[in-house]
């Protein structure tokens, strides 16, 4: 985490929307930091984690959205225009001048419409997607990329700051989508040809472990190859971040090249690995398990 000094919420209310596998360590992290945490998800046993960690239940969504400061971190875009956009939501219950900072990872058109719709009822609303995994969040190291006013960022810069390490404002509203849409997809590639590394070494008869830490310690160096080689080799794929959500992912950056009117081949091709993983029955399971795919492509299937 930041240093202290910057971690101080002196109080201020924060509601956040969407305790999953990512919210839930990040509502935690920042009633740890002194915010006080209002927190609404569809699984009341999330919930009762975050009020184990300090924070505080919201009956429904229109109570978590009455708060100065208003994070969601949901699925995918639907789920967004949903509880951001919909009878009920938040834009319905907002108060005014409050600082909206959707955390998801969506369409960059959704973004802008949340955006022009929060503005018209005096709220400010950035898109604020993240990179880091699970791992990242509970430490709360998490790159954050965010688009929306300056103004805007600089005020919510000093919550961003509790959930991340590298926080930056790269654009109007809908960039940092765009900005996340490119990190997915140097994800889900890097991940490919970590898979495919671990394959040939193997097939060759060469330790695999010792192979990527030589790999690891140089120039094809990766957060990927610090932080998964060892679970990869070892075949372990719990999420993480699951291949489900990586597959939604691939889909907004082959749909963001389309819009900017550029081809990004690579991109299709594994896109369509991750489509594959879905396949193959691994929608579930970590990203990481693209391994198994391409080991089914060689013909080298493992238990």
């Amino acid at each position: 985490m930041s240093d202290a000094s910057e971690r101080s919420g002196s109080g201020t209310t924060i509601g956040f929307v969407g305790l999953g596998i990512m919210g839930s360590p990040m509502a935690a992290n920042l009633a740890a930091a002194g915010y006080r945490v209002l927190g609404y998800d569809v699984s009341a046993e999330r919930v009762e984690q975050l009020v184990t960690a300090g924070g505080m239940a919201a009956p429904n969504i229109a109570a978590a959205a009455k708060a100065q400061i208003v994070i969601t971190m949901l699925p995918d875009s639907p789920q967004v225009e949903e509880v951001v956009l919909g009878p009920g939501g938040v834009l319905e219950n907002a108060v005014d001048g409050a600082l909206l900072i959707d955390m998801s990872t969506i369409r960059p058109e959704t973004s802008r419409a949340v955006a022009e719709r929060a503005a018209v009822q005096g709220v400010r609303a950035l898109d604020a997607p993240v990179s880091g995994g699970e791992k990242g969040a509970i430490d709360g190291v998490l790159s954050i990329m965010v688009g929306g006013d300056e103004a805007a960022f600089a005020a919510a810069l000093p919550v961003l700051k509790v959930l991340g390490t590298t926080v930056v404002h790269v654009g109007a509203s809908g960039a940092g989508q765009t900005v996340k849409a490119a990190n997915q997809l140097v994800v889900a590639g890097t991940y490919a040809l970590v898979a495919e590394a671990i394959v040939l070494l193997e097939a060759s008869g060469v330790d695999a472990s010792a192979g990527l830490d030589v790999l690891a310690g140089g120039l094809a160096g990766s957060r990927i190859l610090e932080l998964k080689r060892q679970s990869m080799v070892e075949r372990r794929f719990a999420p993480g971040f699951r291949i489900d959500l990586h597959h939604k992912d691939m889909g907004i950056a082959l749909a963001a090249a389309r819009e900017a009117d550029v081809a990004l081949p690579v991109t299709g091709l594994v896109a369509q690995l991750v489509a594959a993983a879905r396949g193959q029955g691994y929608g579930g399971q970590d990203h990481s398990v693209l391994l198994k795919v391409l080991e089914n492509v060689s013909g080298r299937a493992t238990t």
